[in-house]
């Protein structure tokens, strides 16, 4: 239970750290690439060494840590691009909804028990977070569907992958800290060779205030992914439990976060969307502790 608390609380943490970036003018991509590599550093300091070596890249699961840090950059971009285009309601709805694609390959490829009480909290976690994201007087229509389906697939797949590479290949508490490390630092590397490429052609213009965003960012940033591996591998739920119960905790919490810091409007769709997100939760956890 306190892996869970605990991957919840950071990403809700790092919900507030970027809603606080156009507060103090930050420019989010240059914040992000420097978080990718405090992550590394981070990663490191807690193993106690620097894990990236020639060993390191003969590891089975190096190909999936690498696919799964180039994911990190890309689908944050979609997500900043399909919030500018589509709307904040569209992409956090896409984002959240793409719990059902890790929860179906959990159930097919594992064969994990899927009893009526599980079923019916994955159920209720769609109108739940179609519910809780939906802002009042934001357009509905969608002009433009891409963005939004590549991001409901890319955070989806991502989840999968995560969840794929803790099954197969991460089965010490080492290797759910080096793991991350490794992901990062692929994250890192595509960051950066895309700012120098933005700064060589004059786009943007590095400043100090993105890389001190870039260190508060980075910290929790890597403690996430770490308990979210732990949390998948501790056994305290089954991962087709696991995954939409971080998700919907993570929006169930932002959206306390945001009405308590940031005095965001509480609507009656809102409410309901809370009600449900609490009781998917329970239907989904006490099915997994009740077998």
């Amino acid at each position: 239970m306190s892996y869970l608390i605990v991957t919840i609380l950071l990403n809700v943490l790092l919900t507030v750290i970027f809603k606080l970036f156009p507060r103090y003018n930050i420019n989010a991509l240059q914040a992000i690439v420097v978080n990718y590599w405090v992550c590394v550093i981070t990663g490191s300091l807690f193993l106690g060494r620097f894990p990236i070596n020639a060993a390191g890249f003969g590891e089975p699961w190096l190909p999936w840590a690498m696919l799964i840090g180039t994911g990190f950059f890309t689908v944050f971009n979609i997500i900043a691009y399909c919030t500018r285009v589509d709307g904040i309601t569209t992409a956090t709805i896409a984002n959240k909804l793409s719990l059902v694609i890790p929860v179906l390959f959990s159930l097919f490829l594992y064969s994990e028990h899927a009893g009526p009480l599980k079923i019916a909290g994955i159920v209720l976690a769609f109108p739940a977070v179609y519910l809780t994201a939906r802002v009042k007087g934001e357009d509905d229509k969608v002009h433009n569907m891409t963005w939004p389906v590549l991001l409901f697939i890319g955070s989806g797949l991502l989840d999968t992958l995560v969840k794929y590479s803790e099954q197969a290949y991460l089965h010490t508490p080492e290797q759910h800290a080096v793991f991350p490390i490794y992901t990062f630092a692929t994250a890192a590397v595509v960051g950066t060779c895309t700012l120098l490429f933005l700064v060589l052609a004059k786009k943007t213009r590095l400043q100090p205030r993105n890389i001190i965003a870039g260190i508060i960012l980075g910290i929790p940033n890597y403690f996430s992914i770490y308990f979210l591996i732990v949390l998948l591998h501790s056994g305290f739920l089954q991962s087709s439990a696991a995954i939409p119960v971080n998700n919907i905790g993570i929006l169930l919490v932002s959206a306390l976060a945001g009405l308590a810091f940031f005095r965001e409007k509480i609507t009656m769709y809102r409410i309901a969307g809370l009600l449900l997100s609490i009781l998917a939760i329970l239907l989904i956890v006490f099915s997994d502790l009740n077998g």
